[in-house]
Formats: C-alpha cells, sequence, structure tokens
C-alpha cells in the first residue's frame, strides 16, 4: 500500500503535483483503504469499478481482496503511474477516462467478463467537485452499478443519507432514496490525505433497491422535487403554485402546508403520481 513517501516520491518522478481543478487528495494511510475495501464487502467473483483511482492507493486495497478492479482516471498525467504501480496486477484494468463524459454503459459492457448477470460494485475516492452529479447520475442511469460505497466530503455524504425533517434533507436525498437505500458508515480524517483537505470526508454506503421506492416514474417525480426543494423553505402549496393544484394534494393525501424536507421519497411518490393523472 502507498504511505505518504511513496505518494510523494510518485508525483516527484512523474513531474506531477496534486491537481486543485480535478479535486485531487491522494490517500497515504493504508489502514484506510484496507478498510474502504473491507467496508465494500468485496472479494474474488465481485467486479468493481473505482473512480479517480489516482496514484492507485486505493487500487491496491481493492486487488488485494481478490476483486477484479476496473480503475478509471481522468489525469492523463496520472495514468501512466498508476499503471506502472498496477502492472503486477492481473485483474486490475485501467482506463484513462473522464467519469463526468464517458459512455458508461458500453465502458462496463466492454470490460464484463462470462459472468454478465453479476452487478457491478462501484468503491471510489470521489473528488469533491465531482460527487454528488456523478452518483446521481449512475444511480439515474446505470443500473448496472449494484452498489456503492463512496468516499465524499461528509456534508455531500449527509445529503446522501439524510433522513426527512433534517437540515441535510433534499433534492439529492430524495433522489437517492428513490434509487437505493443509503447509511454513512464511517468518517475519515484529512490527515490521511495529501495534500490534507479542508473539509471533513464521510463513507456512505448506497445499495440499489430491487425497484424504485414509489411506482411514480423518475420523470415526473424529479422535477417536481427540484421545483419544491428550490424554494425550501416555503410551504408547498406556495414552492408549487404555479405547478400543482390544490385539489392535487388531496387526492396524494398530503397536507399543502407542509414543506418539502418534510416528505418521505413514498408520500413525494404519491404527489408526483397525483400530479401526474390530474394533467
Amino acid at each position: 500500500m502507498h504511505n505518504h513517501a511513496a505518494i510523494s516520491e510518485l508525483l516527484r518522478r512523474g513531474g506531477l503535483s496534486p491537481r486543485r481543478d480535478l479535486g485531487q487528495n491522494f490517500v497515504v494511510d493504508a489502514n484506510t483503504v484496507r478498510r474502504i475495501a473491507r467496508l465494500a464487502e468485496i472479494g474474488p467473483g465481485d467486479k468493481v469499478v473505482e473512480v479517480g483511482a489516482g496514484l492507485g492507493s486505493l487500487t491496491l486495497a481493492l486487488a488485494e481482496t481478490g476483486a477484479r478492479v476496473l480503475a478509471v482516471e481522468v489525469d492523463a498525467g496520472a495514468v501512466p503511474l498508476l499503471r506502472e504501480v498496477t502492472a503486477g496486477l492481473a485483474a486490475v484494468t485501467v482506463v484513462e477516462a473522464d467519469a463526468m463524459k464517458v459512455d458508461w454503459p458500453a465502458l462496463l459492457s466492454e470490460h464484463d467478463d462470462a459472468d454478465a448477470d453479476r452487478g457491478w460494485v462501484l468503491v471510489a475516492n470521489l473528488p469533491y467537485n465531482v460527487a454528488t452529479p456523478l452518483v446521481c447520475d449512475l444511480l439515474d442511469g446505470l443500473p448496472q452499478i449494484e452498489r456503492m460505497l463512496v468516499m465524499v466530503q461528509r456534508e455531500a455524504a449527509e445529503r446522501f443519507c439524510a433522513a426527512p425533517r433534517t437540515p441535510q434533507y433534499g433534492a439529492v436525498t430524495v433522489k437517492v432514496a428513490y434509487w437505493a437505500t443509503a447509511r454513512i458508515v464511517g468518517q475519515v480524517p484529512a490527515s490521511v490525505f495529501i495534500p490534507r483537505p479542508n473539509v471533513e470526508s464521510a463513507l456512505a454506503d448506497i445499495r440499489r433497491r430491487p425497484r424504485p421506492a414509489s411506482e411514480a416514474p423518475a420523470a415526473t417525480l424529479f422535477p417536481l422535487v427540484r421545483a419544491a426543494f428550490g424554494q425550501r423553505r416555503k410551504m408547498l402549496r406556495r414552492s408549487l403554485a404555479e405547478t400543482v393544484a390544490a385539489e392535487v394534494f388531496d387526492v396524494a393525501q398530503i397536507e399543502s402546508t407542509r414543506r418539502p424536507e418534510e416528505l418521505t421519497v413514498e408520500e413525494w411518490g404519491r404527489l408526483a403520481l397525483a400530479w401526474s393523472a390530474a394533467r
């Protein structure tokens, strides 16, 4: 596993420094990456995709479990070093790609094996600037990924996993809850990274549901949720006044005086179905 000296030496040999524009913070603690691999509950036969593999700190720990690892990295400067670090590991495949732009279904299909029916697990130290949109996009459009264990900024993890009636509960929470169950399974101190970030990190465990939490189609539900949370301090009858007629709240059995963060994903689903039926 990489330590502080190993990462520093790799950066020196590559003539690199951590890129702020990519949100690069490299893990330099073996116990941390092994803990992440353990919490991911992966082993031989599992298919793992890692986003933001960097210089391979977490990649090595994932490979150590016996899982097959598809390591995705956007930084063209880091990729040769990542390939060098993982050169002796037949189970690791390095792909240079931008996780926010790559054709994910094609990429996973290309690197699938005879066990194509078996789902993928995403395990990643996600850059803070892409964590939320990437998790949401993958939940929306990539059912092949059945589980995620992501190390993200603590505030992002709290949004993914928040309960109704809490300050962290928002449109992102509803989206995650629609597709998956989510919980925080650990904290990660800033001291295990170089450079040391100015934020705290947490580990979020996200597991896709066999079916969405509501029968309401995502294309109906999510625009309604975004509109309401765009004015989250207002009661629903005000924030959705231009969208949802008063009688729709009665049909859905939702009090229009409630605020967006007070509704569970199931209640949002009821409201979306009633709204759709009334149009």
